[in-house]
């Protein structure tokens, strides 16, 4: 399973299709990279983890509000998808594709 390279992700949250681009690098079970949204903030992932075809990590974000977003999901080929944990917001599907 290959998850280095860029990705271009959209959250489907109550706000609305939310676009971001990731970053990714796997060596072994770690996940490092780093996200980036719409308003061009550059975010660094934090608490990566690889399983297979199965990844997490979080994200750190200041807009619209100050929270950390959990996301676990699992990459097929080109494409990735899951969940995304938006704090006391709840949780809203994600998906993906390789850019």
């Amino acid at each position: 399973m290959a998850i280095d390279g860029k990705w271009e992700i959209t959250v489907n949250s109550p706000m609305g299709p939310q676009k971001s681009t990731l970053e990714l690098k796997a060596d072994g079970a770690t996940l490092t990279g780093k996200g980036s949204g719409a308003n061009g903030q550059s975010v660094e992932i934090q608490n990566g983890k690889v399983d297979g075809n199965n990844v997490s990590w979080s994200i750190s974000v200041t807009t619209p509000f100050p929270m950390t977003l959990e996301f676990a999901g699992a990459v097929d080929g080109d494409k990735i998808s899951g969940n995304v944990k938006a704090g006391s917001f709840g949780s809203f599907p994600f998906s993906g594709n390789r850019a």
